[in-house]
């Protein structure tokens, strides 16, 4: 497992010629997690469409391990850069949790002994190998995004990408993903409105706007200035102050 993650001067227009991203530039190193903040609109959902291949390149370059993100290296990629999406229900559609979490292995090949230790390992790293046999539309909404995520383990990524995981959290279920997060040491790619979470997760974040990254610093450095964050729609909670 490697885990790096590079995206070379990265441009993408949709067929109707609105161009959404402008020369993205973005390293991610072994085991790094990193925050994409940014309003609506700025480019975040195309740019991680990019990483996993959903999307190729108008110009420039996505690298995952020195594999490079083309028609012929889908497979590998995808394999490699694992999206949980912001609704869990996305990724949900078979009976029980357990046949969810085999459905990627078990299209990569893998059968038997394998296939099992896949499908337990993926649980036991998000808390819910109990609830391996139960139907994942039974679950609360906290612990199918936990399965969602046990599907996109259950790969073997070296990349994790997180879109929105605090959304429609409680408290509890918040905190009780974020410890998982923090356990996988796996490189991380999170992104997030939720700019607390943001700095419980991630030591760096980076600003993207306009389809262009126009910030790239230590996420406690980049939430204290108040003029940046201003300049490009992101905000504390009221009456938050950053903790100590």
């Amino acid at each position: 497992m490697t885990g790096r993650l590079e995206v070379r001067d990265l441009a993408f227009a949709y067929p109707d010629g609105r161009q959404v991203l402008f020369g993205v530039n973005l390293t991610v190193t072994p085991g790094e997690r990193v925050a994409i903040l940014g309003p609506n609109g700025a480019g975040k959902t195309t740019l991680v469409l990019h990483l996993n291949g959903t999307l190729l390149a108008g110009a420039g370059t996505v690298r995952v391990d020195g594999v490079s993100a083309a028609k012929n290296s889908l497979r590998e990629i995808r394999r490699r850069v694992g999206i949980v999406f912001q609704d869990p229900d996305d990724q949900l559609f078979s009976p029980t949790v357990r046949d969810d979490v085999a459905f990627g292995p078990r299209n990569l090949g893998y059968r038997g002994a394998e296939l099992d230790r896949r499908v337990q390992a993926a649980l036991q790293a998000v808390g819910m190998t109990p609830f391996a046999d139960r139907a994942p539309h039974h679950l609360s909404f906290g612990q199918r995004r936990r399965v969602a995520a046990a599907t996109v383990l259950a790969m073997d990524p070296t990349v994790l990408v997180l879109d929105e995981p605090s959304s429609n959290l409680d408290p509890l279920a918040r905190r009780e993903f974020a410890d998982i997060v923090l356990t996988l040491g796996l490189s991380t790619v999170i992104v997030t409105h939720d700019l607390l979470y943001a700095l419980q997760l991630c030591p760096r974040s980076v600003i993207l706007n306009g389809g262009r990254i126009v910030a790239d610093g230590p996420t406690r450095d980049i939430l204290a200035d108040e003029a940046l964050l201003a300049a490009h729609r992101l905000e504390l909670p009221v009456g938050c102050a950053l903790p100590g």
